[in-house]
């Protein structure tokens, strides 16, 4: 060890710089896998209320009233053609019934951004499936592999069976029917 009045080598000096450097790094590193890696959560409750065809409140067993909003699909707003249907149709999927959240985000809004399950059934997929919301392909890097491959499947097939939204002849998404002037 050298003191502050010893002079040090170039080999000493090398040494220490390269200690010092593998501490910055590991330590950025640890500060960056803190910040950086979403923490995955499961939430569970009571679906207390539907406001559109991809958000929903639930009631969590400390009666606190949580906005999710479902991950990897955009339904139509709900002054937008077939916005009123989607609503109705999630309603009849998750209204009063029970749910499990899995949830690795917060959106700008403050909702949980998750994967709504009943009883192991993707409510967001069976949205896709009755063709009353888009696979959100913007968000996409989000979801897992499998789910980007069913998601896409299942807009594809409601599409080719025209049901829903792909009953109208040029559906509108939401992402441009909410910013009309950027298409």
């Amino acid at each position: 060890m050298y003191f502050l009045d010893e002079p040090m080598t170039l080999s000493a000096r090398k040494t220490l710089s390269f200690s010092i450097v593998k501490f910055l790094l590991a330590f950025a590193f640890a500060f960056a896998l803190l910040l950086g890696v979403p923490h995955a959560e499961t939430l569970s409750g009571k679906v207390i209320n539907v406001a559109d065809g991809d958000t929903i409140t639930i009631l969590d067993s400390t009666n606190q009233q949580l906005k999710i909003r479902l991950a990897g699909i955009d339904a139509p707003e709900k002054a937008q053609d077939f916005g009123k249907r989607s609503k109705e149709h999630l309603s009849g999927l998750v209204q009063g019934q029970q749910v499990i959240v899995e949830t690795s985000k917060k959106d700008k809004y403050g909702r949980h951004v998750g994967h709504v399950l009943i009883n192991g059934q993707d409510v967001n997929l069976e949205q896709l499936r009755a063709g009353l919301a888009w696979y959100y392909r913007e968000y996409e890097r989000e979801l897992t592999p499998d789910l980007r491959q069913s998601y896409a499947k299942a807009e594809s097939e409601a599409k080719d069976a025209r049901v829903g939204l792909w009953s109208d002849a040029q559906p509108v998404p939401p992402w441009q029917w909410r910013h009309p002037a950027r298409f």
